[in-house]
C-alpha cells in the first residue's frame, strides 16, 4: 500500500533519508511554492505526480485502480505549531503511551497515523483506492473498525453537539434519515446549527476521507477547471456532495457519498501548540485500567512531557503543560509552565522563560541556530503593524517599543513573512539573545547580537533549517535516555515498547545489555526482560528462560492441588468423547502472553466429523497398581510405574505426553497432590487400583482442528470423572491450558473451548494470568439454513505440519511486544466482534467476506501458515469461494471453505476429487456439534 505524502519543500529531499523509509513505499511532494492549491487541489496533484514517477508505463486510470494509497497532506506552514513548521507535523515526535504496547521510543505522529488508514483501506469495497487524510489529526476507533459500505465517496465522522461543531467541518443529515448526508458546512455558526437541529443530526468531518476512482477523476477535473488554481476537498468539493448540497455542481452532486460514524471514535488534533499538549494529555489518560500499565502509577497524567532530552531541573505542578523535546534543560534554567521547548543543545546557561514564553533553537547551517520565541496562543498570522497580531503574548509593535527599536519590517508585513528571527552562531551568545527577547529588554549584549545576527522570517526559516542536523541532535539525545529509562524500568514504559526495536537499537549502539530482573519485579516484566536479553544477546538460553517464567506463571496461578479418589465400580468404564474446532476469527489473541496482558476474543464452532465426535478417551480399573496407556490410532503402549516415567512427559516422540501431563495434573505427581506418597505404587494401592487409559483420534495428526488441546481436555474430562476432582467445565479449560505449558507446546484457550462447549461461541477474556473467557452463543442459520448448509466444505489437504514451529516464532513476538505484531493482534481482536455482529445478522456475504480476511490477517500474521502447496490448492478453486482458512496456526490440515453457493461448492467437489494435491486428500463432512464435551459412563 504506497503513502503519498505532501511535505513542507525544505523535507522533500531528505524525508527518505531521515526517516529510513522505501522510495517504493513512500511518494513525498510539495505543492508548488508559487501557487496555493488547497487540499484538493493538492490531492490531484500529488497523485499526478505520483504518477508520473512510477515506473509502470501505463494511463493515470489504470495506475489508480491498479494499488491502494495513502494520501496525507501534511505540507502547511504550521503558523499554530511553530515547534514543528520546520520538520512538518507528521514528523513530530510522540511520546509512547503509558498504556500501549509495542510503540516505539522515536516513533512520530505519522507512525500513529498510518495504521488506522491501512485497517480501513484493506477493509474498503473493491472499487476504492484512494484514502485522504489531514496530516495534524489522530484518529483512533473502538474495539470494532467501521464497516466501509460502497460509494464513491466515504466520509468518517463523529457525532457532536452544535457547540462543538462550530470549529470543525460538520456532516449534517435529516434525523428521518440518519444515514445518509444531506449537506456539508465548514465550521458553520452556532446559530445556524440551532435553527437545524430539530430536523437534522451533525457529526464532526474527522478529515478522512475514501475515494473511489471515479470519485478521483470527478476531483481531478474540478482542481484543472478552478480559476485560479486552488480548489479545496472539504470546503468546496465536500459542500457540493449529498442530497441537498449547499455549492450546485451536478457532477460532484452525482457522485453516491456515505457518513460513516465511528463506533466509540476518538480524534485528536495537532494543529495548535495547546492541541498538542491538550491531546497527548488527553491520549495519556485514556485508560486508566492498572493492567495495561506496566511501569506506571495509575493517576492522572501531570500534563509535563519530556522526550530526546536530558532535564537537571525539578519540576513540580507550576510546570504543568510543558513539552520538552530534543533539548538539554541544565540547572541554571527556570521554567514557568505553559511552554513548549525544543531543540536546546547541552548547554550551562542561566535562563528563566516566563510563563507561556515558548522557545525554539533551529539548526540553521552548520553551525547556527535560529532564536525563535513564541506564545502559547500566538496565531502568527496578522500584520506585524495592527494591534491584534501576537507574538509571545504581546502585540509585536508593543514588542519592538518596549526593546526601542524600530519593527522589523512594513507594518503592513504579516507576521509570517517578518524577519525576526536572529540566526546565532557563536553559543555563548544565544542566552543573552534569549533573555533579550524574552524577559529582560534591557539585556544590552542580547539587543547587539540580535541587531548584528541576519534574521529569518518563520517562512524562510522553514526553507534554511537543517534538518539532518535537527533529527542528529533528536538521535543523540535518545541515545542518552536509553540507559536512564531502562534503569528506570518500575516507573517507565521501557518494557512496554516494541522490544525487537530496543534490542536493534542496543545492538547499533553497542550498549550494555540489561540485567536479569530481580525476584520480586511482576513477572510479565521478568518475560519481557529475558526476551529482550535474548533477543540482544542470540541466546537460546534466555529464550527458555522467558518461557519457563510464562509457564510457571499459568500454573502457579491456579495452585493446582490435587486428592484423586477412585470414583467408578470396578466394572464401570468412563467413556469422553469430544468435537473438534475450527476458529472463524480472532485466533491467536488467546494464546499466552498476549491474551495475559491485553485478553482475547475469538469466534469458533464445534465440529463433529463423519457423524461422530472424533476424539474419545476410554478409561477403566485395573487390578495391577500401575498406569497402561494405550493408543488405538497410533497403535502404541506404554506401561507407567513410577513417578519419573509420568513426569516424562516432554520427551520427544512420546505419544502419550498428553495423558501423563494430564494424569501428573490431576494428583498423580508429587508436585500436584495435595497427599505425600513415596511412590506411585503407593498412591495406586491407596486409590484403589491401577488405570488403564485408552486414547482414540480419528483426526490426522497436525490437522489445525486444535485436535492436541482438544484431546487433552478430553483425557483430563475422563481423569476428573474417574477420579472424582468435581472440576467444572472452565476448570478442566483451565487445566488444559496449563497442561500445554508443561509440554512447552504452548497454545491458547480457544482450542479447548471450541471443543468444550457446543454450537458457535464468541469467547472473551480479561487481561491476568488467570484466563477464565466469557462464553456467548451466536445463532447458528448461517450453518444450518438448508439454502446455505451445502456450502460449508472441510478438506483435508494431506499436507502434515506442526503448530509448534508457527507458534514459538508468534509467541516470540509477543513476547518482544513486536510492534507490527501487536497492532494485528488487536485487529484480530475488532475483526471477531465483527464476525459474531455477521453471525448474529445471518449475514453470510459478509460472513464469507470476514472470513477470508481472517485468512489475510493469519497470513500477516506469519507467512509460514500459507505455504506454496496450499496456495497451489487454493489459486483453481478461489473464484468458486467466498472464503475460505486453514484452521489453526495454518501451514497445513485442513481447509475450511465456504462457496459462493451450492453450485459452486459442487464444482469444488467435482475438481478437488478430479485433482487431489496427494494420495491422502479427501473431503470431510462436517457438522455443528451440539454438545460439546461429553462424559459418560458404562
Amino acid at each position: 500500500m504506497q503513502k503519498l505524502i505532501s511535505l513542507p519543500p525544505n523535507l522533500v529531499d531528505s524525508f527518505h533519508e531521515l526517516r529510513h523509509a522505501s522510495r517504493s513505499e513512500w511518494y513525498v511532494d510539495a505543492d508548488p511554492v508559487d501557487r496555493k492549491l488547497g487540499s484538493g487541489g493538492g490531492t490531484s496533484y500529488l497523485l499526478s505526480k505520483a504518477h508520473r514517477a512510477s515506473t509502470a508505463d501505463i494511463s493515470f486510470d489504470e495506475w489508480l485502480g491498479r494499488n491502494k494509497r495513502i494520501i496525507i497532506h501534511a505540507g502547511g506552514q504550521s503558523r499554530r505549531l511553530p515547534a514543528y513548521a520546520p520538520s512538518g507535523k507528521v514528523l513530530a515526535p510522540i511520546p509512547v503511551f503509558r498504556w500501549e504496547r509495542g510503540q516505539r521510543l522515536g516513533q512520530m505522529l505519522i507512525d500513529l497515523q498510518v495504521p488506522f488508514y491501512e485497517d480501513l483501506l484493506e477493509q474498503a469495497p473493491e472499487n476504492i483506492h484512494t484514502l485522504v487524510a489531514s496530516g495534524d489529526v489522530y484518529v483512533r476507533t473502538g474495539e470494532c473498525l467501521p464497516s466501509i459500505p460502497d460509494a464513491d465517496v466515504v466520509c468518517l465522522g463523529l457525532w457532536t453537539d452544535a457547540a462543538q461543531a462550530t470549529r470543525h467541518g460538520v456532516f449534517a443529515a435529516k434525523r428521518a434519515e440518519p444515514g445518509k448526508l444531506d449537506f456539508m458546512l465548514q465550521k458553520p455558526d452556532a446559530e445556524e446549527l440551532q435553527r437545524l437541529s430539530d430536523s437534522h443530526q451533525f457529526m464532526i468531518d474527522v478529515g478522512v476521507w475514501l475515494l473511489s476512482d471515479r470519485a478521483v477523476n470527478v476531483l481531478n477535473g474540478k482542481s484543472k477547471s478552478a480559476s485560479d488554481g486552488f480548489y479545496d476537498l472539504y470546503g468546496e468539493f465536500g459542500c457540493a456532495l449529498g442530497e441537498n448540497p449547499k455549492l450546485l455542481c451536478e457532477e460532484v452532486k452525482s457522485l453516491r457519498v456515505a457518513v460513516v460514524p465511528l463506533p466509540q471514535g476518538e480524534f485528536y488534533h495537532f494543529g495548535t501548540s495547546r492541541e498538542l499538549i491538550d491531546s497527548m494529555v488527553a491520549l495519556q489518560n485514556r485508560v486508566a485500567d492498572k493492567r495495561r500499565i506496566m511501569g506506571a502509577k495509575v493517576k492522572p497524567h501531570p500534563a509535563i512531557f519530556t522526550q530526546n532530552a536530558f532535564i537537571e531541573t525539578t519540576f513540580t505542578g507550576a510546570h504543568a503543560f510543558t513539552w520538552i523535546e530534543n533539548s538539554h534543560i541544565g540547572k541554571g534554567w527556570k521554567l514557568n509552565g505553559e511552554q513548549i521547548i525544543t531543540g536546546i543543545p547541552v548547554n550551562d546557561w542561566q535562563i528563566e522563560l516566563p510563563r507561556g514564553v515558548c522557545l525554539d533553537l533551529v539548526p540553521v547551517g552548520e553551525n547556527g541556530y535560529a532564536v525563535r520565541p513564541y506564545g502559547m496562543d500566538d496565531g502568527s498570522r496578522g500584520a506585524i503593524g495592527k494591534e491584534k497580531t501576537l507574538w509571545m503574548g504581546v502585540p509585536v509593535r508593543e514588542w519592538f517599543g518596549r526593546r526601542n527599536i524600530p519593527l522589523a519590517a512594513d507594518p503592513g508585513t504579516d507576521i509570517q513573512s517578518a524577519p525576526l528571527f536572529p540566526v546565532i552562531t557563536e553559543e555563548e551568545v544565544i542566552p543573552d539573545v534569549i533573555r533579550w527577547m524574552t524577559a529582560e529588554p534591557e539585556n544590552q549584549a542580547g539587543r547587539e547580537a540580535w541587531q548584528k545576527a541576519e534574521k529569518l522570517s518563520a517562512d524562510i526559516l522553514a526553507q534554511r533549517a537543517n534538518l539532518r542536523r535537527l533529527f542528529r541532535s533528536r538521535e543523540t539525545f535518545t541515545e542518552k535516555n536509553w540507559k536512564t529509562i531502562e534503569r528506570n524500568y518500575k516507573q517507565s514504559v521501557f518494557y512496554q515498547l516494541d522490544l525487537s526495536d530496543v534490542a536493534s537499537e542496543y545492538k547499533r549502539l553497542r550498549l550494555d545489555v540489561p540485567e536479569v530482573l530481580p525476584p520480586e519485579t511482576s513477572r510479565m516484566m521478568r518475560i519481557h526482560n529475558r526476551m529482550l536479553r535474548s533477543h540482544i544477546l542470540d541466546c537460546k538460553n534466555e529464550e527458555e528462560q522467558a518461557f519457563k517464567l510464562l509457564s510457571e506463571g499459568i500454573t502457579e496461578a491456579m495452585n493446582i492441588r490435587n486428592h484423586p479418589m477412585l470414583s467408578v465400580l470396578s466394572d464401570q468404564i468412563i467413556w469422553g468423547r469430544s468435537p473438534v474446532r475450527i476458529d472463524l476469527a480472532g485466533g491467536w489473541t488467546d494464546t499466552p502472553p498476549y491474551a495475559l496482558y491485553a485478553g482475547g476474543y475469538v469466534v469458533n464452532i464445534a465440529v463433529e466429523l463423519n457423524g461422530q465426535p472424533p476424539l474419545q478417551v476410554y478409561i477403566k480399573p485395573s487390578e495391577r497398581k500401575h498406569i497402561v496407556l494405550r493408543s488405538i490410532d497410533l497403535g502404541a503402549t506404554e506401561t507407567v510405574t513410577d513417578f519419573e516415567t509420568l513426569k516424562d512427559f516432554n520427551r520427544v516422540g512420546s505419544p502419550f505426553s498428553i495423558p501423563k501431563a494430564a494424569l501428573s495434573l490431576a494428583g498423580f505427581a508429587p508436585e500436584f497432590c495435595s497427599v505425600r506418597y513415596r511412590s506411585l505404587e503407593e498412591q495406586l494401592d491407596a486409590f484403589g487400583c491401577g488405570l488403564e487409559v485408552t486414547l482414540l483420534s480419528a483426526v490426522p495428526a497436525g490437522s489445525g482442528l486444535g485436535t492436541s488441546s482438544i484431546l487433552a481436555l478430553t483425557v483430563l474430562g475422563a481423569i476428573n470423572e474417574f477420579c472424582g476432582l468435581q472440576l467444572n467445565k472452565p476448570d478442566l479449560a483451565k487445566y488444559t491450558l496449563a497442561l500445554e505449558q508443561l509440554l512447552t507446546t504452548g497454545g491458547g484457550w480457544q482450542d479447548q473451548y471450541g471443543g468444550l462447549y457446543r454450537g458457535i461461541k464468541l469467547l472473551k477474556s480479561e487481561p491476568g494470568f488467570l484466563q477464565t473467557p466469557e462464553v456467548n452463543w451466536l445463532p447458528d442459520p448461517v450453518f444450518e439454513q438448508p439454502e446455505y448448509k451445502a456450502c460449508h466444505l472441510l478438506y483435508y489437504t494431506g499436507i502434515t505440519r506442526t503448530a509448534k514451529g508457527i507458534l514459538a516464532d508468534i509467541v516470540r513476538n509477543m513476547f518482544l511486544n513486536e510492534g507490527h505484531a501487536m497492532r494485528l493482534l488487536e485487529r484480530m481482536k475488532h475483526h471477531a466482534l465483527h464476525m459474531a455482529g455477521a453471525l448474529q445478522r445471518a449475514d453470510i456475504e459478509e460472513y464469507g467476506r470476514l472470513l477470508r480476511h481472517t485468512w489475510t490477517q493469519n497470513c500477516a500474521l506469519d507467512a509460514g501458515t500459507n505455504p506454496p502447496a496450499i496456495q497451489a490448492i487454493i489459486r483453481k478453486i478461489d473464484d468458486e469461494l467466498a472464503g475460505y482458512k486453514l484452521p489453526g496456526a495454518g501451514g497445513g490440515g485442513y481447509i475450511y471453505m465456504l462457496a459462493k453457493d451450492p453450485e459452486s461448492a459442487a464444482r469444488v467437489r467435482r475438481h478437488l476429487i478430479a485433482n487431489p494435491p496427494n494420495g491422502r486428500a479427501r473431503f470431510v463432512e462436517m457438522r455443528l456439534s451440539g454438545e460439546g464435551l461429553k462424559i459418560s459412563r458404562s
